[in-house]
């Protein structure tokens, strides 16, 4: 890849505000080992549009051509006005080959454009129904549309709408989430031309970044219900305000973990490994007689109301393939447990059992390297 090619898109995927991938690269040239053409998927309304990029390896100074998905070939986001107009600069007119920041800022500059060019083609969709929750949300800041449509595609209009003003990445302490944490509804409206009396309810879903799942399980937030004659505007506040709720909750529990590993080092001695952001998993080395082991302990987001899971992994015996690797238990949750217990009870409840276990467990790693003679 040239040098200035690869500088502007190391830099697009270390700075873009949105989780950019690339998912090929090619070659344009008579030199195949010099790519100088990419695909882009660029995150939209909860899905991803792929956009080409096109340099030229033979004159890498000129800006790249961008070619977008099939669908999109009425976006033509830098063509508008009549001919002989005055056209405002953008970021393809305006190229510097020696900033690296251009093609990010070419990239958000076309997201923004092709938003816009989303928002107004739901905008002139032919559905009452549609234009009315449309209207009843639009002053809400940040939310996406997109309209599908195609010979062999129902049309559907797609909303992503973001919810709750909370700053995710703050009140979780501790933190390292380069991008702005983030939860949305995706709603999903069927295009309607006859006017109905009783729609029928969006399709619902909640959705957010991959990363939120470390300490709160969206899949397991259950939304509210759907009232008859509800609209968007209506449903929105009640969901806002459970699902809030519930996060201030799940940011108290990382504090109930984190007391909970601290209780274990008493009976274990201090952890040679844990999670210090959401208190997940903790590692402590122990040992019966000469036999030493770790004892690895993974903690659900749902505790304490559900226990932990534990796994030992012997520091002594090995198999002998692939790679050598540790002698492990396997996930171990049938000890005494209850919710209830203070977190000193529950640590020394475990290590008791463990005190038994342990035993059952050298005599597994033995009866292994017995097989494998």
């Amino acid at each position: 890849m040239p040098p200035i090619v690869f500088t502007q898109l190391n830099y697009l995927l270390t700075h873009s505000p949105h989780s950019i991938k690339v998912e090929q690269m090619w070659s344009g040239s008579k030199n195949p080992g010099l790519l100088d053409r990419f695909t882009l998927a660029i995150p939209f309304c909860l899905d991803y549009i792929k956009w080409d990029v096109i340099y030229n390896a033979q004159f890498p100074l000129l800006a790249p051509d961008i070619v977008f998905g099939p669908e999109d070939e009425k976006f033509r986001p830098y063509n508008a006005g009549g001919e002989g107009d005055l056209k405002p600069k953008n970021s393809l007119s305006d190229w510097n080959c020696k900033d690296p920041t251009r093609l990010l800022s070419l990239i958000l500059e076309l997201r923004s454009l092709y938003m816009a060019y989303q928002k107004k083609r739901v905008g002139e969709v032919d559905d009452e129904r549609l234009k009315f929750e449309i209207n009843t949300i639009y002053s809400r800041e940040g939310i996406e549309m997109y309209m599908t449509s195609g010979v062999d595609k129902p049309e559907e209009v797609k909303l992503a709408v973001p919810l709750l003003e909370m700053d995710l990445n703050k009140m979780v302490a501790g933190s390292t989430w380069r991008h702005q944490q983030k939860i949305y509804l995706q709603v999903i409206y069927p295009v309607s031309r006859k006017y109905l009396a009783m729609a029928s309810a969006p399709r619902l879903k909640l959705v957010s970044s991959p990363e939120l799942k470390a300490f709160f399980s969206i899949d397991e937030f259950r939304l509210p219900s759907w009232l008859e004659g509800m609209c968007m505007a209506e449903y929105l506040p009640t969901l806002e305000e459970m699902l809030e709720s519930q996060i201030r909750d799940a940011i108290s529990s990382i504090e109930v973990r984190r007391k909970f590993i601290t209780a274990l080092a008493i009976p274990f001695g201090r952890p040679v490994e844990s999670d210090p952001v959401f208190c997940r998993k903790a590692t402590f080395l122990a040992c019966s007689g000469v036999f030493t082991f770790l004892v690895h302990i993974s903690l659900p987001i749902q505790f304490p109301r559900q226990q932990p899971a534990l796994m030992l992994q012997s520091s002594q015996h090995f198999h002998s393939h692939p790679g050598n690797a540790p002698i492990k238990s396997a996930i171990l949750q049938d000890y005494p447990w209850s919710p209830r217990w203070d977190v000193v009870e529950m640590a020394e409840r475990i290590f008791d059992y463990l005190v038994e276990e342990c035993l059952n467990f050298k005599k597994y790693c033995n009866e292994v390297l017995v097989q494998q003679r």
